[in-house]
């Protein structure tokens, strides 16, 4: 059980620094609209792919988690 009230506080870690990324992160960090954010419109269609995006959020998250699981 000891395991379990650790893993449950690590989440519940994550969810708040989640929250407030998306509380503040159009602020803070201008995702969507990062280099590598590609975005093709036509007269009735539309795709964006944000590549950018995802890297850095990768990044973020896989630093985190290091620390934590080290």
């Amino acid at each position: 059980m000891y395991d379990m009230g650790k893993i449950l506080i690590y989440i519940g870690i994550a969810l708040v620094i989640i929250g407030l990324l998306i509380h503040f992160g159009g602020k803070l960090l201008p995702l969507g609209k990062l280099p590598f954010d590609f975005k093709w419109e036509g007269n009735n269609w539309g795709v964006y792919f944000p590549l950018g995006s995802s890297i850095l959020i990768s990044i973020i998250l896989t630093l985190i988690l290091n620390l934590l699981f080290r």
